[in-house]
């Protein structure tokens, strides 16, 4: 006797294990059901409301609002930004975030960001160039087009004695009007700008003289080549994704530090911390371009330290910084030994419980090099009582660089890897 056969249709499974298997289908599969059991199967509300959540980030909140079921907005935003779909759910979320955390310490940010552009507004700016915007870029100015033109800059700020920087985000109108075609900077698009010092980082939109597509750098003049556009570049960022979200990162982490109202670019090491008895010093460094140059080779950095004596010591532990002593290699190997009166003009007094942060600088003619050393200190209850306190050592590397081979009107280039 012939055994019996049958044919075992998936869309003949219950609605229950169905919907199961359906879960695992990215939003491509599940709109191209022919069967008309699948087919309604494929707009459950709980499918689409998955694949809107990962997507779009859209939450309950977001579907009342709109009124319609989650299948009919995971279209809606599909039409109006279903070309960023790789890019959307992270730029979204770093914002968000981003937004968040200036919102408890940067408030007045806020009000300086822009509402998004929309794709005809970005069209426009693409005809005007003549160049195609990346579409992690363009995801990000649907989101955000930037900020006013205020102070402080969204980027990062950085502050000397006599020197302050504060980097703005570029709207794309405004970025536009900045697009680079002159020789050693074609194809260019502004992304920041700084009032005070007129320093800016850049997006190459073609891979023109030696850049390579979408990376962002900070352009730095070659002030010994006799070709004024034989132009050295400090890498920043491969990517416009990479770039942002790498920023953001370092800022709602708390890697930057937040000095009045302001984000500061000084990078914290988290090995970088000595204690002393009850005295803890730790550093933050910054490289600033803007002071920069590969040729000659001048690279200038400045670093934060914070001293601290633990709220649990003794009275009698108070102390006064005398002096510091510092050893200085650099990256070819020579030292240095500097040693003087105070900190930057000044003779802190440690107490218990009190924090003392200062901020300096130094050149160097390599693109790396570290320094480490001590505070001399005494007792202000027996003068007679001194003692070191060590400054751990710290590191300080310019970000990669790519200089031209023969600095002339050729259009040679390499990378200096560190």
């Amino acid at each position: 006797m012939a055994a019996a056969t049958s044919e075992l249709r998936v869309d003949h499974l219950p609605s229950d294990p169905l919907l199961h298997i359906l879960s695992f289908l990215g939003f491509r599969d599940l709109i191209h059901y022919a069967s008309r059991r699948l087919n309604e199967l494929s707009k459950h509300n709980p499918l689409w409301k998955s694949l809107c959540s990962k997507h779009w980030l859209l939450t309950d909140a977001d579907r009342l609002q709109s009124g319609v079921s989650w299948y009919c907005l995971f279209k809606q935003y599909y039409r109006d930004l279903g070309r960023y779909i790789q890019y959307y759910p992270v730029l979204k979320r770093a914002w968000e975030q981003l937004k968040s955390f200036l919102q408890q310490r940067c408030p007045r940010m806020i009000a300086s960001l822009k509402e998004g552009a929309t794709e005809v507004e970005l069209n426009d700016i693409e005809a005007q160039i003549g160049c195609r915007l990346p579409d992690d870029y363009r995801c990000s100015y649907r989101i955000h087009n930037g900020q006013k033109l205020v102070i402080p800059g969204l980027m990062g700020s950085m502050s000397l004695s006599n020197h302050y920087r504060s980097e703005v985000l570029l709207d794309v109108e405004t970025a536009a009007g900045g697009f680079q075609q002159r020789k050693g900077m074609r194809r260019c698009l502004p992304l920041t700008f700084c009032f005070h010092t007129g320093l800016s980082q850049y997006m190459a939109l073609e891979p023109a003289e030696g850049r390579r597509m979408f990376e962002s750098f900070y352009p730095c003049p070659d002030q010994t080549a006799q070709d004024p556009s034989a132009i050295d570049m400090f890498i920043t960022g491969s990517c416009f994704l990479e770039w942002f979200t790498t920023y953001v990162h370092n800022v709602v982490t708390g890697e930057y530090p937040i000095i009045r109202d302001q984000i500061f670019r000084y990078v914290h090491d988290k090995g970088c911390v000595a204690t002393t008895d009850d005295i803890t010093v730790s550093v933050s460094t910054s490289f600033l371009p803007e002071l920069s140059s590969v040729h000659p080779p001048h690279f200038f950095f400045t670093y934060r330290i914070r001293i601290e004596m633990s709220s649990g010591a003794s009275p009698e532990a108070a102390c006064q910084l005398d002096s510091r002593y510092w050893k200085i290699t650099t990256s070819d190997g020579n030292v240095e030994e500097v040693q003087g009166p105070g900190v930057v003009g000044e003779f802190p007094v440690m107490t218990p419980g009190k924090v003392h942060e200062y901020s300096s600088c130094t050149t160097f003619s390599t693109p790396s090099e570290y320094m480490e050393g001590h505070y001399t200190f005494h007792r202000l209850a027996n003068k007679e009582e001194v003692f070191h306190v060590a400054i751990p050592r710290f590191h300080m590397v310019c970000p990669p660089f790519r200089e031209p081979v023969v600095r002339t009107d050729q259009t040679n280039f390499s990378v200096v890897k560190k």
